[in-house]
């Protein structure tokens, strides 16, 4: 049986870790870092997503300033308070919740972000820096980032192996396709056009899967022995839950723990290790606000 990577836990042994960090940064440099956190409108998946940040936030003793704005909002208003954000010294990282309303341009808006504040990683300046040999973006994508942060602490070397990613998003799949590289791994990035993808992926190492498709990838698609991170978080039928459904992976996760040697569960895997990269980039932001003496 597979190794269940516990994301829960390894997100709260994160976070424990930056309170501490917090509580040197108000002793030693009088300084809280502060988390701006945006949304537009009133999309309900949105607005949970948003409480749990602000909620970590709080946790964690970092600011959480919010800001709220109807639907309505132009999109030039929009980029007002962002630059207002950029430059207020108490606003360490600033994220805009997506998606934004369709009358609003997202690509124009978040590249309207200081570098200095895009603790989401998304600035096409810090993706491109990601993508080239040699150089280091001042922050990495927060899903990504806690993909790679998973199978480091469960003890997958990276190195050398072969690395398959199924999906190829701007948030997850292309982002960690590169990180890998990083890692000096092998990639293959498999998508929608890809053919044979089975037989791709059963030669992988490491596989992680970020195509929204639940079940898609089944136990004996999968190496015995590889190490499987489920970044899928998809709703499937089951009357007996209150909510009429449940939350599944990309990964069948009954067939693949009699295979894998490592495997996230959906929930409680990637998701909780996506808000403390969150809290974990925003306190780098601030950090590097510090004059040395």
């Amino acid at each position: 049986m597979a190794t269940i990577i516990d994301g829960k836990a390894i997100a709260q042994s994160i976070r424990d870790g930056l309170a501490t960090e917090v509580k040197s940064l108000l002793s030693d440099h009088n300084l809280v870092p502060g988390l701006a956190v945006v949304i537009v409108g009133t999309n309900k998946d949105s607005q949970t997503y948003v409480s749990t940040k602000r909620k970590a936030c709080a946790e964690a003793g970092i600011r959480s300033i919010d800001v709220d704005f109807p639907e309505s909002i132009s999109e030039s208003e929009l980029v007002k308070q962002v630059h207002q954000l950029n430059a207020n010294p108490d606003v360490h990282g600033i994220l805009i919740q997506l998606p934004l309303p369709k009358h609003i341009n997202e690509e124009r808006v978040l590249g309207e972000i200081s570098i200095e504040k895009d603790v989401d990683g998304f600035h096409p300046l810090n993706i491109g820096k990601l993508a080239m040999k040699g150089r280091e973006p001042l922050f990495v994508p927060c899903t990504p980032k806690g993909c790679l942060e998973l199978l480091t602490r469960s003890g997958v070397t990276l190195k050398g192996k072969r690395a398959v990613v199924v999906g190829r998003s701007n948030i997850v799949g292309l982002p960690v396709s590169l990180l890998l590289l990083k890692a000096d791994a092998t990639v293959t990035v498999v998508h929608s056009h890809t053919q044979n993808i089975e037989s791709i992926v059963r030669e992988a190492d490491i596989i992680i899967s970020a195509a929204g498709q639940a079940f898609m990838i089944k136990g004996d698609w999968i190496k015995p022995g590889a190490a499987v991170i489920d970044v899928g978080m998809n709703a499937v039928d089951d009357p007996s839950k209150k909510r009429g459904y449940r939350l599944v992976g990309d990964v069948d996760f009954v067939e693949a723990s009699k295979v894998a040697g490592c495997l996230t569960p959906v929930p409680g895997g990637v998701g909780p290790m996506t808000v403390a990269m969150l809290l974990k980039n925003t306190v780098e932001a601030a950090k590097r606000q510090i004059v040395p003496k």
